[in-house]
C-alpha cells in the first residue's frame, strides 16, 4: 500500500469544492477506462456540501451521471424518508438533481426490523451487481466522528471484527441502536479511499489516527488501509491542528 495523501484545507467549503473536482475526474476517466464508476457515499454534514457542489454547474453537465452507480457505506435502521437516514440526505442534495437512472442507485434497505437481513441482502445486491469479480467500489467517501468511528464501524464494536462479509448489521450501545454497514474489508478492497474530516472536535482524534498507536478497537478509522488502492484524507486546519504528517 502506498503511503495516505493529506491534504489540510481551509475549511468545509473548500474541501467539498476540491471534493466535487476530484469526484469528477476519477469518474470520467473510469468511465472512459472501463464504461462504469461505482461509488460508495457517506452522511454528514461535508458531504452534504460535497453533494449540493455535485448538483452544480459545471459538474451537472460534464460528469457521465448515467454510467455512476450509488451505494452507500452504512446506513442507520431507518425508512428511506426519514430525516436521518444517509440515503435521504443524498437523494435530495444529489440524485434528484442529476440525470441518475433510477437503476444505478443501490440503496440501504435499512428499514427492514430485521436488521441482519437488511445487511444480507445490500451484500447480496452488491455482489450480484460486480459478479463474477469480487466486489471492488471505484472510490469510497468517508467521514471519521470524533470518537474515531468510520462509517458505522464504531468503538469497541462487533463489525471491527468481521472480515469474512461485504456489509453486516452492527449495533451501537451509545445509540441504543442497530446500523448498517460496509465492513473495513470491503472498504480497503476500494481503488479510491477518501476521508471528509472538519472541525475542531476531530483534532485529537484524528492525531491518534493518523500517528497515534495502532488501537483500531478505539480508533476504528485506524482499520481503513486500502489493499491495492489509494487513501487520501481530506482535512481542514481546525481538524489537522495537531497533525505533523503532510504530504
Amino acid at each position: 500500500m502506498s503511503q495516505p495523501v493529506i491534504e489540510v484545507y481551509s475549511d468545509a467549503d473548500e474541501i467539498a469544492r476540491q471534493a466535487a473536482s476530484l469526484f469528477s475526474g476519477l469518474a470520467t476517466r473510469s468511465c472512459q477506462l472501463s464504461g462504469r464508476f461505482t461509488i460508495a457515499l457517506s452522511g454528514g454534514s461535508t458531504p452534504r456540501r460535497l453533494f449540493s457542489a455535485l448538483a452544480t454547474t459545471p459538474y451537472v453537465e460534464s460528469i457521465p451521471w448515467k454510467n455512476i452507480f450509488f451505494f452507500w457505506g452504512d446506513e442507520r435502521c431507518v425508512a428511506p424518508d426519514h430525516p436521518e437516514s444517509n440515503y435521504r440526505m443524498a437523494y435530495q442534495t444529489l440524485l434528484t438533481k442529476v440525470p441518475v437512472p433510477s437503476g444505478n442507485i443501490f440503496r440501504i434497505p435499512a428499514e427492514d426490523h430485521d436488521p441482519h437481513r437488511a445487511a444480507k441482502n445490500y451484500s447480496d445486491a452488491i455482489r450480484d451487481f460486480f459478479a463474477p469479480s469480487p466486489p471492488r467500489f471505484d472510490l469510497v467517501f468517508l467521514g471519521m466522528g470524533a470518537d474515531g468511528h468510520t462509517a458505522s464501524l464504531f468503538p469497541g464494536t462487533d463489525a471491527l471484527r468481521v472480515n469474512d462479509r461485504i456489509a453486516v448489521a452492527n449495533y451501537v450501545e451509545k445509540f441504543n441502536a442497530w446500523r448498517i454497514t460496509l465492513t473495513a474489508a470491503t472498504i480497503n478492497d476500494a481503488h479510491y479511499i477518501v476521508f471528509l474530516v472538519t472541525g475542531e472536535d476531530k483534532a485529537e482524534p484524528l492525531k491518534n489516527v493518523i500517528e497515534g498507536d495502532k488501537l483500531p478497537d478505539i480508533y476504528p478509522s485506524q482499520l481503513i488501509l486500502p489493499t491495492d488502492g489509494t487513501l487520501h484524507w481530506m482535512v481542514d486546519r481546525a481538524a489537522a491542528r495537531l497533525i505533523t504528517i503532510r504530504t
